[in-house]
């Protein structure tokens, strides 16, 4: 698919990891306007646009290139709540460890931002060269923040209501003892936050690619105001940097250790949003269960 002077050719191909939108009545009407919206985009930044990444879950992104030739993205959102303030974070940010906003169409769920050339992702590197790189970034992104993005605690509250129903929905498919301890640990922990920061409830090894502006920057956040302890949530329980016991205890342990973080508070925030992101659209994503399993077996 090519997209040039506002006009879309053809057969616009979906990346695999986005088939789960035609599973739902608002996916399949996302999709139906995507040619339209791409159009519009082009015309309106006149942009050259090449073929959709293949990797993406939750928005259609395409490499593009502006008239002057400068290489960006062109970030087409679905429309979820947790990505709703993405331009609104990159923004804040300005440029300081993450990717650049150049353009936003709020109607259209647009994004232009720039790319990360050459983009390697963080986790090709091992598993403690990445934790390096996460050390010295994280600090710099957690900026004092208020509205308009969501509040953790909000969010925690959302996630408490849900993860019951959910389970249910699921055909209950992981221990009754899981979903009381992260209740739990929810209830106990939302109430009780430090400073507030800009944290990113999706900084995972996957969303920190390899730049020329600076050596790595942070792309697609979905971001929340909450304390720092919530803010290596994604990086202790992906499965980028090894999926094992041992490799998530020592991502907590260093990690906590090395920022100067509450290694219980992170630990309770990991086990509650894991087990909140363990079912997707009535989909169980068993990994994440598994993460759960073992956080509250290590103590």
């Amino acid at each position: 698919m090519l997209v040039q002077d506002g006009r879309v050719d053809s057969g616009l191909l979906i990346p695999e990891g986005l088939g789960w939108v035609r599973d739902v009545p608002a996916g399949r009407e996302w999709l139906a306007a995507l040619p339209e919206r791409l159009a519009a985009c082009a015309a309106r930044w006149s942009l050259r646009l090449g073929p959709p990444f293949p990797y993406a879950f939750a928005s259609l992104a395409l490499p593009a290139e502006l008239p002057d030739g400068t290489p960006a993205v062109l970030k087409l959102q679905y429309p979820d709540p947790d990505s709703v303030h993405e331009a609104t974070a990159l923004e804040h940010w300005a440029g300081a460890g993450a990717a650049r906003l150049l353009g936003h169409d709020p109607q259209r769920r647009a994004l232009l931002v720039e790319r990360c050339v050459p983009g390697t992702p963080l986790h090709a590197l091992p598993a403690d060269a990445a934790l390096d790189v996460a050390v010295g970034l994280l600090p710099r992104l957690w900026r004092p923040a208020g509205p308009p993005f969501t509040p953790l605690a909000d969010e925690a509250a959302g996630w408490m209501e849900r993860l019951p129903v959910n389970w249910e929905r699921a055909g209950r498919p992981y221990e009754r003892r899981l979903l009381d301890a992260a209740l739990g640990l929810l209830t106990d922990l939302a109430g009780s936050q430090g400073e507030q920061v800009l944290v990113n409830q999706d900084l995972h090894a996957g969303n920190v690619l390899r730049a020329t502006r600076e050596p790595w920057l942070l792309i697609d956040p979905k971001p929340l105001t909450g304390e720092r302890e919530f803010g290596v949530v994604p990086l202790v329980r992906g499965p980028e940097l090894g999926h094992s016991p041992a490799a998530v205890r020592h991502r907590l342990d260093r990690l906590t250790a090395e920022l100067g973080l509450d290694r219980e508070r992170v630990r309770g925030w990991t086990i509650g949003q894991t087990l909140a992101w363990s079912i997707g659209e009535g989909k169980v994503f068993p990994h994440q269960v598994e993460v759960v399993r073992w956080l509250l077996a290590a103590g």
